[in-house]
């Protein structure tokens, strides 16, 4: 086994909550019955060296996958076999899962998938994966077990590739867009030279991968508070054009949304959300255009409408803003949510109204849908027969309406229909 570098670094860290919760514990414990090693790693590892709450734990073993799971069973822990020909098994011990992983060594790759061979060698399996600070290993005492160097590039902010960059984009081409994630999220200063390079080299291989891979890592990206200095090193290294050629990137824009977001967050408790930075990456465009860009990136059918709303024409202008009625009428007709991302991304494309464009954003948090007071029931009442001219009519008053203000009470808006409709009665 290939020893550990040195490291003038502290060799273990604090047991965090996550690692001495029950759940864990359980889980470690029918890992652990037969005596094997079992480890953190990964990214929960990296993030427990930050202070950070990982999104998920990973565990490595050298059992094979069988074995795996009879242990868990036997402990009366479910497993489920989300990843068995990779060597993963999901451990579920309510509330939490747990994604254990036999060590392995890579047999062949091919940009997109991977075929696997199980081993005992803990270097080995360190190898195979992609940058140094996703190669730490922790016990369950917090002493951790660092064999490519992650530890000090974790301290220094430095997002490295293991081996020779090349080789490690080439047996999957996610990692381009990871490390320009990573790097936005752990790095410091200028990005790893070589790093940079091998994902450059690589930008006309990611046509291979999957529309849902891409959604999945870009819409990471663009929830950082870095993204705008990603995408920018991403169109500076041709990666951004490959992956969607549509895009308009400006840097400054995206950062100016993200500023807004920011502060309407400060203001209201929302929190920022990703489909304005995503339409940001466009000029306003048809419909077709949004529909094209739903289609690469294998939008859900919830998805596609939020993104298709977002790059829709927008309801008002910067000339319009601050036109109280014109603003409530948008609201009332469009939503809240579809209003505040428009008002947002003007205010982040035309500085001379961000600060107006911001307190509209903080309003449509605020907005409660008024309630038209008159139904189709009330024109039947008058002797019309359903059909289209009821409907026709019904939407006329609820204009009238909107366009007084919402102020017309019920009384008034009868009043007014008997006006429009001056019917005699048996009509």
């Amino acid at each position: 086994m290939t020893s550990e570098p040195e490291q003038d670094l502290p060799d273990r860290i604090e047991p965090t909550d996550w690692m001495q919760a029950p759940p864990t514990l359980a889980v470690l414990a029918a890992l652990g019955a037969g005596g094997a090693t079992v480890r953190f790693v990964g990214g929960c590892v990296r993030d427990a060296i930050l202070g950070l709450q990982p999104e998920d734990i990973d565990i490595a073993t050298p059992e094979v996958p069988e074995v795996v799971i009879r242990r868990l069973e036997k402990a009366k822990l479910k497993a489920v076999p989300t990843g068995i020909e990779h060597g993963t098994v999901t451990a579920v011990a309510p509330p939490s899962t747990f994604q254990i992983t036999t060590l392995r060594r890579d047999v062949s790759t091919d940009g997109r998938h991977a075929v696997v061979s199980y081993g005992t060698d803990w270097a080995e399996d360190a190898k195979r994966r992609d940058f140094t600070i996703n190669a730490l290993y922790a016990d369950a005492d917090g002493r951790l077990h660092d064999f490519t160097g992650g530890r000090a590039d974790l301290a220094a902010g430095i997002v490295r590739f293991i081996g020779d960059p090349r080789q490690r984009v080439a047996e999957d081409y996610l990692r381009v867009l990871r490390f320009f994630r990573f790097h936005a999220r752990f790095g410091r200063g200028a990005p790893d030279a070589a790093a940079l390079a091998a994902c450059a080299d690589a930008a006309d291989k990611l046509e291979r991968l999957s529309g849902e891979r891409i959604r999945d890592e870009l819409l990471k990206i663009l929830g950082l508070p870095n993204a705008p200095e990603a995408l920018l090193l991403m169109q500076q290294s041709g990666v951004l054009a490959a992956l969607l050629p549509d895009a308009r990137f400006d840097a400054a824009q995206l950062s100016a949304l993200i500023r807004l977001q920011a502060a309407l967050s400060e203001r209201s408790g929302l929190y920022p959300e990703v489909w304005p930075r995503l339409a940001a990456l466009f000029p306003p465009g048809p419909a077709e255009l949004a529909d094209r860009l739903a289609d690469r990136l294998k939008l859900s059918n919830a998805q596609r409408l939020r993104f298709g709303a977002t790059m829709a024409p927008a309801p008002f202008t910067a000339e319009s803003l601050p036109d109280e009625a014109r603003f409530r009428q948008a609201l009332y007709r469009f939503g809240a949510e579809r209003c505040r991302d428009h008002v947002l991304l003007l205010g982040a494309r035309d500085q001379d109204v961000a600060a107006a464009a911001l307190q509209r954003a903080v309003e449509t948090t605020q907005w409660r849908r008024p309630v038209f007071p008159l139904r189709g029931a009330d024109i039947l009442a008058l002797g019309f027969s359903p059909g289209p001219t009821v409907s026709a009519l019904l939407r006329e008053l609820e204009t009238w309406w909107a366009e007084g203000g919402f102020q017309a009470d019920r009384e008034a808006c009868l009043a007014q229909l008997r006006e429009r409709v001056r019917v005699a009665p048996g009509n």
